[in-house]
């Protein structure tokens, strides 16, 4: 098959060495062997490709060296990527000469030795990844050669010497850099302020000193910054007030002193503050009390005095690590609870939102601001007073059975939980309405492109498929829905079962990022808990939406997390095919997961949601390069879908095993998709 242009056997079960013979395939375009058990050294041969654009190796058990003689002749090579393997030696100088390489990615292997200093020669990189790598010796100054790069995470290495100013001049860098838990020594330079675009700076773990350059307020949109274990002195510089996305910040372990800036306590973004084990003195800022966002704060072993009085709304779980250091003496604080909030708030003061506010931000409760209307209430579309800020309000009918259940279940989950693709509470209202009646209330972050329910659904008109989700949108959509069930289950301790899962409870943010809201009725797994249904006999009926609950749920079967990926998978089926589970044409046995299962791995394009096709741009469905990859693509997730919604629980995929293959998914066919140029404007 000497005109064979794509091997593509990802994600299989293939065990034994790569064969050299590949490197007869002189037109060979795109090669990936991601996610196999493959062994022993990469064949030299593999050198004898000049058109390879994409060489995918990754998570196997490849050994020996990266081949310095052969990989410099690889000068098409967009995308490399040999992470998660068992390779050893050096990086080659020879690197170099890839300066078509955009994706660099070593992570999880044991290279040792120096970056080499032709990496600066990389100069259409976006992403270069080497963590968790044995490296050392100096970042080559050269890395600052690359003025499209978005990403470079070395952390985790042996590095040594100081941070190349640079590094700190690429204003390019927007998703992350990370130098943390190397060997790094000296300033912080001050050219940081440069990095205007990054989102996260991580330099955890080093041996940096001096002060910390009043430069870095220029980071104005830095989200996450890590600075704990290192040397640093002096005092936090008033420029972080600059700093208003910051949303973790962490100073753990450092030398700083003076007092702490009150301005911190304004960022409304902020989540988490770990400035323990510092020298820092004086009071503690009123603002920090007053905070609305702050989830975990730890002012530990400081020098600080009085103790701080709490504000924080409840359903916001404030994880206070707040024991601060007085000498020997721990100050205790306790806040007595108000009279009119429900049980579940009490742990703490709150700013409960009064009931005129809401009734006021959402003009009386009216039907021109309703955004929806669930089980238990409504949600209106609103403003928080003096806030200027837009939210959605669900009001729950405290009339109809089960709404105060549903309302104590939210507030309990969501006290425990905060992820960027869940729905962020702002606070609650737990009062008395205008008419001496209970009222609860729940206020949200807005998401103003609504529910995923009514993307799916709609007939969207349209040139270019304009308000049509397309097939990346429907991927990243996918990505941040399995995030969000992952975290749930494996990143919340006790695990959280959703029991709810489905299109329209998966909310769009602007930027048509997704997020999973309406706890109503979420449920807790005990410690005691198995999370094995299989063990239980309780009858609980069902629990959740026709064509998403669980079959096992109308069985009596506990709650368990098998039941959140049985609607997990039915809700990816109904995503890429158009099709709800109650569809009329899923009847006499018929149903979304057998119709889907029928359709692998051949007929997926028929099933697929037209829709898709709308955003293609260029491409056609005449265009077989392009149709292959949707193909490859749309067969990949249904199978996904298929293998989440099984009917026997222990037949499913754990959400860990989901979210690795959804991510891959994506990660493949955005690669493809970017390369795919590449390999259509060349002719073989």
């Amino acid at each position: 098959m000497p005109s064979l242009s794509h091997i593509v056997l990802y994600n299989n079960s293939i065990t034994g060495t790569i064969p050299s013979s590949l490197g007869n395939l002189s037109r060979l375009v795109e090669l990936s062997l991601k996610g196999n058990y493959f062994e022993g050294s990469i064949p030299s041969s593999i050198g004898n490709n000049p058109y390879l654009i994409f060489l995918q190796l990754s998570v196997n058990n490849l050994s020996g060296l990266l081949p310095p003689s052969h990989v410099g002749n690889l000068e098409m090579l967009g995308y490399l990527d040999f992470r998660d393997n068992l390779m050893t030696g050096v990086i080659p100088e020879s690197i170099g000469k890839l300066t078509r390489l955009s994706y660099l990615i070593l992570n999880s292997n044991y290279f040792a030795g120096h970056i080499p200093s032709s990496i600066g020669n990389l100069t259409e990189s976006i992403v270069i990844g080497a963590y968790a790598n044995n490296l050392e010796g100096p970042i080559p100054s050269s890395i600052g050669n690359l003025s499209k790069l978005l990403v470079l995470d070395i952390s985790i290495n042996k590095l040594t010497g100081f941070i190349p100013k640079g590094i700190m001049e690429l204003p390019s860098i927007s998703s992350f850099l990370d130098l943390s838990y190397n060997l790094l020594e000296g300033p912080l330079p001050a050219e940081v302020g440069n990095l205007v675009n990054v989102e996260e700076l991580r330099l955890s773990g080093n041996k940096l000193s001096g002060a910390i350059p009043d430069t870095i307020g220029n980071c104005r949109v830095l989200e996450i910054l890590c600075m704990d274990g290192n040397s640093f002195h002096g005092s936090i510089p008033p420029t972080f007030k600059n700093m208003a996305g910051l949303t973790l910040l962490n100073l753990t372990d450092n030398k700083l002193n003076g007092s702490i800036p009150g301005d911190l306590g304004s960022h409304t973004n902020l989540q988490e503050l770990y400035l323990a084990h510092n020298n820092f003195s004086g009071t503690i800022p009123e603002l920090l009390g007053n905070s609305t966002s702050l989830l975990h704060l730890d002012l530990s072993f400081n020098n600080l005095q009085e103790s701080l009085r709490i504000a924080i709304p409840t359903i916001s779980i404030l994880l206070l690590l707040f024991l601060v250091w007085t000498g020997f003496l721990y100050r205790k604080f306790k806040t007595p609870p108000r009279k009119e909030i429900s049980p579940q708030f009490t742990e703490i003061e709150l700013p409960i939102v009064p009931y005129n506010y809401i009734l006021k931000g959402t003009d009386g409760f009216s039907e021109a601001n309703v955004l929806g209307k669930g089980r238990y209430g409504t949600v209106y579309k609103g403003t928080l007073e003096n806030r200027a800020i837009v939210v959605a309000v669900k009001v729950f009918n405290l009339q109809l059975s089960g709404s105060y259940k549903s309302f104590q279940a939210e507030c309990d989950a969501l006290r425990r939980v905060r992820h960027r693709c869940l729905v962020k509470i702002i606070t609650c209202c737990s009062s008395i309405n205008h008419l001496g009646q209970d009222f609860r209330a729940l206020v949200f972050e807005f998401m103003a492109n609504g529910s995923l329910d009514r993307w799916i659904h709609s007939n969207f008109e349209g040139q270019n498929g304009q308000g049509a989700l397309s097939l990346s949108q429907r991927l990243d959509i996918a990505v941040d829905i399995v995030d969000a069930l992952d975290y749930l289950h494996n990143g919340c301790q006790p695990p959280v079962i959703h029991c709810d899962l489905k299109p329209s409870n998966i909310l769009l943010n602007q930027d048509m990022r997704a997020h999973i809201w309406d706890f109503g009725i979420a449920r807790i797994l005990d410690e005691s808990t198995s999370k094995t249904p299989m063990n239980s006999n309780s009858s609980i009926g069902i629990r959740g939406t026709i064509g998403y609950v669980a079959p096992e749920y109308g069985e009596g079967l506990a709650v368990s997390t098998y039941g959140d990926m049985y609607s997990l998978g039915i809700t990816l089926i109904e995503i890429f095919t158009g099709r709800s589970p109650t569809d009329d044409m899923f009847r006499d046995g018929m149903s979304l997961h057998s119709f889907a299962e029928a359709s692998l791995p051949d007929k997926v394009m028929d099933i697929a949601n037209s829709n898709i096709w709308l955003h293609e741009g260029l491409h056609s469905e005449n265009d077989t390069t392009h149709t292959t990859r949707i193909k490859e693509c749309l067969s990949s997730v249904i199978k996904l879908g298929v293998l989440c919604s099984r009917h026997l629980p222990i037949e499913r995929l754990s959400v860990s095993d989901a979210a690795a293959e959804m991510h891959s998914i994506r990660d493949l066919y955005i690669a493809t998709e970017h390369f795919g140029s590449y390999a259509d404007s060349t002719k073989i």
